[in-house]
């Protein structure tokens, strides 16, 4: 289709044709219902004190969906997440207690994480390991590493030299927003920029459309698919960075269940768990309907189990429309 061709066309059109855009505005629509339905049963919903609560608490789940999303893409998963979370905040939190200058233990952190993420990235691509078995055997070695770092107990209070550390990851405000929330907007205006503008991102995309085809045009998916792997444990480093200064401490459970989150707010954003198709965009919008049912469904007295389960469906079904949908398109090319 010639270029006006596709300025004959109205905004929408051109709109819906960009990859995975119908899905996002779909879930987006969902979102705005949510926020009204919540609204009335409970007007304190949009407070300006709990919504300054509620971006807080989405924060760290778009970082580790943006994360998730990259590996999403090239039609892996990564089930680590969650555990290198956990590791991250052990790690830096018992470095800290030892007297290590808190930047200098968040360093050594993030060298810690990325090693994780690389090697997830190596087991996948270059031993050729399924992407379920590799991450679910990282993910127990991050869980053993979290749980012996500190001789198998939580860490002491990290203390007041860490209160700059604490402040810049999660007390701290800047024009009003805290700093937790500033630190997500940053890294993803960064990588999706990284996604949609540059040749790594094409070639993410191309591995997940399709992998013997990216390897005969020249695509390193070795290269590639371990880069993918790092922005998630990198993501995981920053996002337990933000769970040791939240806490002021470094807790062994940190990070359980992220790596659920981490899917939920992918795939209900529109990431295609069959790879090649999803927008960061979408993930904002899983991330943000992640966190106001958790937080609606506080407001109005349901209990821990019944949002746990409210989330699990509503991946399933994003999961099953992904398939149905993808299913249907493969059938009509080939007709």
């Amino acid at each position: 289709m010639n270029y006006q061709t596709q300025m004959k066309r109205s905004p929408l059109k051109r709109l819906l044709a960009i990859r995975g855009m119908g899905q996002v505005l779909t879930v987006t629509v969902g979102l705005i219902i949510l926020c009204i339905v919540f609204s009335f049963m409970n007007p304190a919903f949009f407070s300006s004190r709990n919504v300054g609560n509620l971006l807080r608490q989405i924060a760290p789940i778009l970082l580790i969906g943006i994360g998730q999303s990259y590996v999403v893409i090239t039609a892996n998963i990564d089930l680590s997440i969650g555990s290198v979370v956990g590791m991250s905040c052990m790690i830096s939190a018992t470095l800290m207690t030892k007297g290590m200058n808190p930047w200098a233990a968040a360093l050594i952190t993030l060298i810690c994480c990325l090693s994780m993420g690389a090697l997830n990235g190596l087991l996948i691509s270059l031993c050729k390991l399924p992407p379920f078995i590799a991450t679910l055997g990282t993910m127990t070695i991050a869980r053993g590493i979290a749980q012996i770092v500190n001789g198998n107990y939580n860490t002491d209070s990290i203390g007041e030299a860490a209160e700059g550390f604490r402040n810049f990851f999660y007390y701290g405000k800047t024009f009003g927003l805290y700093n937790t929330i500033w630190i997500a907007v940053v890294l993803w205006l960064v990588f999706n920029f990284v996604l949609m503008r540059t040749r790594t991102g094409r070639h993410i995309y191309a591995i997940g459309s399709n992998l013997e085809a990216s390897r005969l045009s020249g695509v390193n998916v070795i290269s590639t698919t371990t880069k993918a792997y790092m922005v998630s444990a990198f993501l995981a480093c920053v996002v337990g960075l933000i769970t040791c200064a939240t806490s002021g401490m470094g807790t062994m459970d940190s990070g359980n269940m992220y790596e659920m989150y981490a899917v939920a707010a992918s795939t209900i954003g529109g990431v295609s768990t069959l790879g090649g198709q999803g927008l960061l965009f979408g993930t904002v919008i899983g991330a943000s309907i992640w966190g106001v049912l958790q937080n609606g469904l506080q407001f109005v007295g349901a209990p821990v189990a019944i949002r746990n389960i409210v989330i699990g469906i509503i991946v399933i079904v994003s999961v099953l429309l992904d398939i149905v949908v993808r299913s249907g398109k493969l059938i009509k090319k080939r007709k």
